[in-house]
């Protein structure tokens, strides 16, 4: 269980959010609304433990993700706004470094398997510079598939992705679920479950009836974590 209490942040002069607290059980998608500025990137990278909040608290199965270092890094993958994909290599190697920095390595044969899935037979040799932008995107989209994570972390997950390839990710995050792991994702999408609960927050207004967690009102400087590094 991810559990989040009285998360305060603040960029600059600015109050993103505080007193925020949830308990983010297994079997469940938590879907994080809000305008745009409103935070939403922001608490994911907290809740990654790319930024240290201001005040609060972020417990992954009862402990603290600082005292959990490692642990916690191979417990969660992260999926931010860049693909985190280099554009000299192809997407063959692009995943065989992923699944290696994720201290999962998969071999040769499964991250082909991924690639096919994800429409992209035929291109796992290409560096992926040549890719188109969508192209590109579901080479980063593969890690799901690879992944062994039982919590991932979305942000604007479905960005730059055809009506396919959005149809298929919304599959990969409902079996996610119904195979008993987390969720935590921004996005403007809905996404349906086979099984599992969803749960949803929205930053920057009073929210109403929602399952676990508390909105967002005024904190105190969110900066960079020196200890962290991205997933």
């Amino acid at each position: 269980m991810l559990e989040v209490t009285d998360l305060a942040c603040r960029r600059g002069e600015r109050d993103l959010f505080s007193g925020l607290g949830f308990q983010l059980p297994a079997q469940t998608l938590l879907h994080v609304r809000g305008r745009n500025g409103s935070g939403k990137t922001t608490l994911l990278r907290v809740l990654c433990g790319l930024l240290r909040p201001d005040a609060g608290q972020i417990r992954w199965r009862g402990e603290h993700i600082r005292d959990l270092a490692e642990d916690y890094n191979r417990d969660l993958l992260y999926f931010g706004h860049l693909n985190g994909i280099k554009a000299d290599l192809s997407g063959l190697e692009n995943l065989r470094i992923a699944s290696t920095l994720d201290q999962d390595p998969v071999d040769e044969a499964a991250i082909l398997a991924a690639l096919a899935r994800i429409g992209l037979a035929g291109f796992e040799d290409l560096p992926t510079r040549m890719l188109s932008q969508g192209q590109k995107k579901r080479v980063a989209l593969a890690r799901l598939i690879l992944s062994k994570a039982p919590l991932w972390i979305l942000d604007e997950p479905f960005t730059a992705l055809d009506v396919d390839a959005v149809e298929f990710l919304q599959q990969l995050i409902s079996a996610q679920v119904a195979d008993g792991g987390s969720v935590v994702l921004t996005t403007h999408q809905e996404v349906p479950l086979t099984r599992g609960a969803i749960q949803r927050l929205t930053l920057g207004e009073a929210v109403d009836d929602l399952d676990t967690s508390s909105a967002a009102s005024a904190p105190a400087p969110c900066a960079p974590d020196p200890s962290a590094s991205a997933h």
